[in-house]
């Protein structure tokens, strides 16, 4: 699945879901932090996928201990890739908050 999958499923679903009462408007500064947030963890789950098939070293590495702290590195990485500049969900992300925002 593209990332332009996955933006087209996520706006389908946005535009289906039901009128939710008027909330406190976020500011773009939050809208940003929000769909970055989202980002990050699209990007953890797929650096997840793309790992899955790597065994590790039996000498220095693998484990019960690796599989602990794995994740926790994985997420990691997809928030510094979204801080610098992300693939482009968290900008459709924001806008979409943002134009829901104006028609309630």
């Amino acid at each position: 699945m593209d990332a332009s999958t996955l933006l087209a499923g996520a706006q389908l679903a946005l535009e289906r879901a039901p009128a939710l009462p008027p909330t406190k408007v976020a500011s773009p500064d939050k809208a940003r932090e929000t769909a970055e947030e989202l980002e990050a963890m699209f990007l953890a789950q797929m650096i997840g996928h793309m790992f899955e098939g790597i065994e590790t070293d039996g000498l220095f590495g693998g484990g019960h201990g690796e599989e602990m702290f794995r994740s926790m590195l994985f997420d990691e990485f997809g928030k510094a890739i979204a801080r610098a500049g992300g693939i482009g969900i968290a900008d459709s992300v924001q806008r979409e908050i943002l134009r829901v925002q104006e028609v309630q």
